[in-house]
């Protein structure tokens, strides 16, 4: 669809009093325009139409406050809701049949889902409106996703923050005996040996060369550090459509709804997406993929149960360069109920999509359960070994007391962390942050 790829200029009062020249510099030689009065020739507008666009011009320019005013005095999904939701694009200068596609894509999965109050979609709403606006990085969306980051690390801070913050106040140097219980809470947080001393070394480094003897900087110290930690993804050249995304993990991470949001992600963002099912052992795998592919607007392929998935990445392949599709996703299997060495299989499909798409897969992404600790890098290494991993998303981190594992699997391989889990929503799927996640963990 094409979805907004200009829009992120919009978000600006319409303040027109500054210095001429000033904004045009600012924002570089394009005018970046905000919905502003009805020019000389068009329709007139009914008196709601006017006062809302005045609301929103008047209105602090948050995607959360203007999606206020949308919904201001409506309970449910209805046609003034639509009629709204058409006006505020169309004043975004959104071509009318992106916006119309929007809105129909967001009525269809309201019926999948049997939503109707507004309290029960206004989550998703707005994290819809902020990737097809690409305003997920607008301060309103991060600062939203902070707050769910740290309710979601609540338990690991109950096992790390209070225990650091508890050890700082019963020491006053930073002598031997507090860098080994500080190593201690480390390990049993599941940051794992290898983190914690690289963490430790490069922190007792900065405490002695910033002459640290206080809490309050030896805090701010250990948070920088702990970000610097985590690897940053490597800057890639788009392949020539479709983008082949391999998704692997054993059975159980959370891999079909990781794939499903990621799917959403990209479908939000303009993209035709197609998730193929080649997990074809997993009992009802396959009809759980094409429900999720259903209900976030991607295509779908499949075979037959026990089919080779190495036909099914193929074929499906085969149809997303027919059919010009962006991207790609392609499920495999965790196990098999086969004497097929997992491994071999997923070298197979790797080996197929290469012969029919050069380059192919472009991503493979190892998915991990949060809630597994140390068992996640145990599966890491077993993928790690036979296959080229490029990013990580590790689930389900909402729900557990080892988030200190996202540190070990990162430091371990060297491999990015690309998105987090933090919760079954598919706007639960956010980017990672090192530095967020050094925030909101530590708390201190």
């Amino acid at each position: 669809m094409g979805f907004f790829s200009k829009i992120s200029k919009i978000w600006r009062k319409n303040d027109q009093e500054a210095a001429p020249g000033v904004e045009e510099h600012a924002l570089g030689q394009e005018h970046k325009p905000t919905p502003g009065p009805v020019e000389q020739g068009q329709m007139e507008q009914a008196p709601w139409q006017t006062e809302l666009l005045q609301a929103l011009q008047e209105a602090e320019p948050r995607l959360s406050v203007w999606l206020d005013h949308i919904l201001a005095g409506i309970s449910s999904a209805s046609p003034e809701l639509w009629q709204r939701l058409a006006f505020l694009l169309d004043n975004l200068e959104v071509p009318k049949d992106e916006a119309a596609a929007f809105i129909q894509d967001f009525r269809n999965w309201l019926d999948e889902m049997e939503y109707e109050r507004v309290e029960e979609f206004r989550s998703e709403l707005q994290y819809r409106l902020a990737l097809a606006l690409d305003l997920e990085d607008e301060e309103d969306e991060r600062s939203r996703l902070f707050i769910k980051l740290s309710s979601g690390l609540t338990k690991t801070k109950e096992q790390l923050s209070k225990q650091v913050d508890q050890l700082l106040q019963l020491n006053k140097q930073f002598d031997d005996a507090f860098w080994e219980d500080l190593e201690e809470i480390l390990i049993m947080s599941d940051v794992g040996f290898k983190a914690t001393t690289t963490l430790l070394e490069r922190l007792r480094d900065r405490v002695r060369q910033e002459g640290c003897n206080d809490s309050e900087t030896f805090k701010t110290l250990f948070k920088e550090e702990l970000a610097a930690l985590f690897p940053q993804p490597a800057k890639r050249i788009k392949p020539q459509p479709p983008e082949v995304v391999l998704m692997i993990g054993v059975n159980g991470v959370g891999k079909t709804t990781t794939i499903a949001k990621l799917a959403h992600r990209a479908h939000m963002q303009g993209q035709k997406v197609m998730v193929a099912a080649g997990d074809t052992f997993r009992a009802a795998a396959i009809e759980q993929l094409e429900i999720w592919s259903k209900r976030v607007g991607a295509g779908f392929y499949a075979k037959a149960p026990f089919s080779d998935p190495a036909s099914v990445a193929y074929e499906a392949l085969d149809t997303a360069q027919a059919e010009g599709y962006d991207t790609l996703f392609v499920d495999t299997a965790g196990r098999l109920h086969t004497n097929v060495d997992l491994m071999e299989e997923l070298r197979k499909i790797k080996r197929v999509l290469a012969k029919k798409h050069p380059g192919a897969p472009h991503r493979t992404i190892l998915v991990l359960d949060a809630t597994t600790g140390q068992n996640a890098l145990s599966q890491t290494k077993l993928f790690a070994k036979d296959m080229d991993i490029d990013e990580i998303v590790l689930t389900k981190l909402d729900g557990t007391a080892k988030g200190g594992v996202v540190v070990a699997v990162s430091l371990e391989y060297g491999i990015p962390i690309t998105f987090i889990g933090l919760g079954e929503k598919m706007e639960d799927l956010r980017p990672f942050s090192g530095t967020d996640f050094a925030q909101a963990l530590l708390d201190l």
